[in-house]
């Protein structure tokens, strides 16, 4: 069977299914029934061609190579690879690179594996990740499909709404790098054909400069089923806490009250503990520390922070910062004050912004990138800075962003008046502002391109982002539960999607037209022109469609885009009907 003509529907139901029969059986507690369910899931067919899927095409490294050189393998190739992809001990060494943290002269060692094993450890995570996310804590969001730094922020807010409490802000040393591996291993609890894999794969050693390195600790970045462990390393921290200090009720001065549990939540290696009593915050701190010691880990001194989100305590500020948003509660007046769930205004508010440290980054990208562009056109600039200005504000759009936003409007401001005048030094104010700045809609001041008959290229202003309030996944809930509408749904309220992919999301319900398959969670989605713009198609809504990239590239061969002779006779395909099978449902397709 050639690549392209493989029935990637079925393979993606076929899997699906059964990673929900997993997720079942390990939330019922029924080991037997998961091992041989995912043994099953890693001997068939359909997983390991969806693995070598995920490491070829839908992934952003699938251009870069290992220690073997191998990268950007070819239709055959796959093929190649999907009947060799066999689960063994012998696994070859990752090449590391370092890469620069943002905002920091420090690097980060980035693990890259060999092509073969990318596709190896996606085979596996397909197998273990719906038993961990059954067994996976309810406040634990970082690296798990579905949940994501909004998420975390939500449920902080949500703990602090109604009264300020004490906050331990804590950071894990080294996470990735320090995990002990026999702990890990152990806590993994898995059959031996997967726990010998990922044992080979720890140990496997890194190659850096030519020389190789034995690796004694830690899991290496990079790799695809790294988060994963990472996570399961991590996982008991918030049952933990709940076990030391469970909810119970009292009676204090002949009132009976409730004593509730320290909320501890965390997003990969960063996590906080809150609670209203300096001692039980101070008093969980030291059980973590005792706790992360079983792993290998500790707590990173420097990034490690106890303070109160309404008021001073010692020498620290109020609030906090995490996940780039600053976190503190404010004193305001009846009117503007929260309330309880009697309707009782508290005098208290918490509020969430954008971090003074992550404004200074952002704004000290956006003059990097006008200094590098000094001699070139205006058009090249504006390209350059829309993508950075979309994706910072797209991130803050969930909290209170609108002050930081016009912060940020008015410095660039300054830095592109700096840098038109630089380009015409003998020209005044108001020549200069008239050949950049136009009237757009309104809007006097809109650094945009002078095109005649055509639309002007426009710089976007961050001011310009609605501010939308973001709903917290629900619990416990995951993708694998089997609810596609609820998580469908929750893509196209994303605050990290852009808007073309969330009004496309809702116009197709979900779907992507090719394979009319719902949108998961981890998919990657590209848009499409249904007509090609080598065949006079438009860039609007009524031409673009959204794809999945796997199904983009299969369009791309048979439309013409390419200049493929085959494609271009009709610009519209011809619409045949199909009868398919969709769980328990027969439903009529259109192709």
């Amino acid at each position: 069977m050639e690549w392209k003509a493989i029935p990637w529907q079925k393979l993606e139901r076929k899997v699906y299914k059964l990673q929900k029969r997993i997720y079942r059986a390990s939330q019922r507690g029924d080991v037997k029934m998961t091992r041989r369910l995912q043994k099953m899931l890693m001997k068939s067919w359909a997983a390991k061609c969806l693995s070598v899927r995920r490491v070829t095409q839908d992934n952003q490294g699938k251009k870069t190579a290992g220690v073997d050189g191998v990268k950007s393998l070819t239709p055959k190739q796959r093929l190649i690879l999907v009947e060799n992809l066999k689960l063994c001990s012998k696994v070859a060494p990752t090449r590391r690179v370092w890469i620069p943290k943002p905002g920091k002269e420090e690097k980060r060692p980035l693990g890259i594996p060999t092509m073969k094993d990318r596709a190896l450890q996606a085979l596996v995570k397909l197998a273990l990740e719906p038993e961990w996310e059954a067994r996976f804590e309810a406040n634990s969001y970082g690296f798990r499909p579905g949940r994501s730094c909004h998420d975390a922020v939500q449920a902080i807010y949500d703990t602090i709404r109604f009264k300020g409490k004490y906050v331990l802000d804590a950071d894990i040393a080294k996470c990735f790098d320090q995990i002990d591996h026999k702990a890990l291993l152990r806590k993994l609890n898995t059959f031996p054909t997967i726990r010998r894999q990922i044992r080979a794969w720890l140990k496997g050693g890194v190659m850096d400069a030519k020389q190789l390195f034995p690796t004694t600790e830690g899991t290496p970045q990079g790799g695809v089923i790294s988060p994963l462990l990472a996570n399961i390393a991590l996982h008991g921290m918030e049952n933990l806490i709940k076990r030391v200090f469970p909810k119970r009720g009292y009676s204090e001065n002949g009132v009976k009250k409730t004593f509730y549990p320290p909320s501890v939540i965390r997003y990969a290696d960063d996590f906080v503990i809150l609670h209203e009593d300096l001692t039980i915050v101070q008093s969980g701190k030291d059980i973590i520390q005792e706790w992360l010691k079983d792993m290998g880990l500790e707590l990173k001194p420097s990034k490690t922070r106890l303070a109160h989100t309404l008021n001073p305590y010692e020498q620290e500020q109020p609030g906090f910062d995490f996940l780039g948003f600053n976190i503190r509660q404010y004193k305001v007046g009846k009117y503007h004050s929260g309330k309880d769930k009697y309707g009782r205004a508290l005098g208290i508010k918490p509020i969430i912004t954008p971090s003074k440290d992550k404004q200074k980054v952002h704004y000290e990208q956006i003059a990097e990138v006008i200094n590098a562009h000094r001699n070139a056109p205006q058009v090249a600039l504006i390209k350059k800075l829309n993508p950075i200005i979309r994706g910072w504000a797209n991130y803050y759009a969930t909290q209170v962003s609108k002050v930081a936003y016009c912060d940020q409007d008015y410095l660039m401001y300054q830095k592109l008046r700096a840098w038109a005048k630089r380009r015409h030094p003998k020209k005044s104010g108001g020549w200069v502002s008239k050949k950049y700045w136009q009237s757009i809609d309104g809007d006097n001041w809109v650094f945009a391109t002078r095109q005649k008959g055509n639309n002007p290229t426009r710089l976007l202003k961050h001011s310009e982002t609605p501010i939308k309030r973001y709903v917290k996944v629900k619990g416990e809930s995951s993708p694998y539960n089997g609810n596609l509408v609820y998580w469908s749904s929750r893509m196209g309220n994303n605050p990290e999607m852009p808007k073309t992919l969330a009004t496309l999301l809702k116009k197709q319900k979900g779907k992507c037209t090719h394979c009319g398959l719902i949108f998961r969670e981890n998919d990657v989605m590209e848009v499409d022109h249904r007509i090609p713009k080598s065949q006079g198609g438009k860039d609007f809504y009524d031409n673009w469609q959204l794809l999945h990239r796997h199904c983009h590239d299969t369009k791309t061969v048979t439309d013409g885009s390419l200049g493929n002779q085959s494609g271009c006779n009709s610009a519209k395909p011809k619409l045949t009907k199909r009868l398919e099978r969709v769980e328990d449902k027969w439903v009529m397709r259109y192709a």
